[in-house]
């Protein structure tokens, strides 16, 4: 099985590509990009030499925003914007810009809601609505919405954790307060109910497209209720709002690569029936590390994400050999975070269903070893 996979990469020129993010990207998407790179659709020009306010890059993003919204069937009432400096940004923006009228109740599910919490501390307050800190983040905690507090800003949460490997299944029914979503690893792998948000914001770098440009969407009206004109002017949503992301030079590359990832998908068949293929992927490696006592997943029951599947060996000198082994035979980004050790396989919307066969294969060989 090495051997096949081996010579499979031999010949292809690509590994398997595991990583947490950047990740794997559709292997038709990279190849258009290549075929347009130095001559975008005969224009003479290459798309990264465009002027951002050209009428050809404008159609570009206009069928990047186009297509998003029609993957996650997004409303007149809601926003997309196309923003630089990543999720990390974004963990001081929404408090900055939403958390003075109240305090935020806050969902804790790991590092990166940790590393959002830090930010929200330095803008106002917050309430702790749930939390699986005391079991390691080995779960999304349960949530009572009746103890939301009703003077809350926003109720916040990530909706799937990379480290951990935990997912939202289903979202809280926040009521009046508005719910806010890191969905930086999950976003466009599964049909969403946007109505039932005030804020989305998600790192491209996943399953969108590339590093460089965070998709955000938001409800218009709540925007327009807290503008804040003495915030920092890259801070103000208000502003991204009026110049459609024009507020300063957009990312042009990465939305482009964007609109192409989000037109694969629509050609996919829409968010259901990647949402299909990534559950019989996920479920299928799962039952495999359930079916035998050599690997032991990381997290049990409805929490276990779509996204990336934490296990281990019995040990951590398995876990190295597994890790060095693998990358001999093609498989790369298979050590777990530095955090919390062990293995992850991330799997996101455009690893193929046969890399997670041949992933499997590679387990299977490596435990009779």
């Amino acid at each position: 099985m090495i051997q096949c996979i081996m010579n499979h990469t031999k010949t292809t020129e690509r590994v398997v590509n595991f990583n947490a993010g950047p990740s794997t990207l559709p292997l038709e998407v990279l190849e258009k990009a290549q075929a347009e790179f130095t001559n975008y659709q005969g224009k003479g020009l290459s798309v990264l030499e465009m002027s951002h306010r050209s009428g050809d890059f404008m159609a570009i993003r206009d069928q990047a925003e186009s297509a998003i919204r029609q993957l996650l069937s997004i409303s007149d009432a809601y926003t997309v914007l196309f923003l630089q400096g990543g999720a990390t940004t974004q963990f001081s923006s929404v408090p900055m810009y939403f958390g003075q009228t109240g305090p935020v109740s806050f969902i804790h599910t790991g590092s990166w809601t940790k590393k959002a919490l830090a930010e929200i501390k330095k803008f106002g307050q917050h309430t702790l609505l749930a939390s699986s800190e005391d079991t390691n983040f080995d779960r999304i905690p349960s949530i009572d919405t009746s103890a939301i507090d009703p003077n809350s800003s926003y109720v916040y949460c990530c909706s799937n954790n990379t480290i951990y490997g935990t997912q939202f299944q289903e979202f809280p029914d926040t009521g009046a307060v508005p719910l806010v979503a890191d969905m930086s690893s999950d976003i466009l792998s599964r049909p969403l109910n946007i109505d039932q948000f005030g804020l989305i914001f998600a790192g491209a770098q996943k399953n969108a497209g590339p590093a460089g440009v965070t998709v955000v969407i938001a409800r218009k009206d709540w925007i327009a209720a807290n503008a804040n004109p003495n915030l920092p002017l890259m801070f103000q949503y208000d502003k991204h709002m009026k110049e459609d992301s024009m507020l300063n030079t957009c990312p042009t590359f990465s939305i482009y690569l964007l609109g192409l990832t989000a037109q694969w998908l629509l050609d996919q068949g829409g968010v259901a029936a990647i949402e299909a293929r990534n559950q019989a992927k996920a479920h299928a490696l799962y039952n495999y590390i359930d079916a035998n006592d050599f690997y032991t997943a990381c997290v049990n029951g409805s929490s276990r994400s779509l996204m990336n599947v934490c296990f281990k060996t019995p040990s951590e000198a398995l876990d190295t050999e597994f890790h060095k082994r693998a990358a001999e035979a093609g498989f790369i980004g298979l050590k777990g975070h530095r955090l919390v050790g062990g293995l992850r396989a991330s799997i996101y919307n455009a690893m193929p269903s046969a890399g997670v066969d041949q992933l499997i294969g590679f387990m299977d060989e490596f435990r009779k070893r």
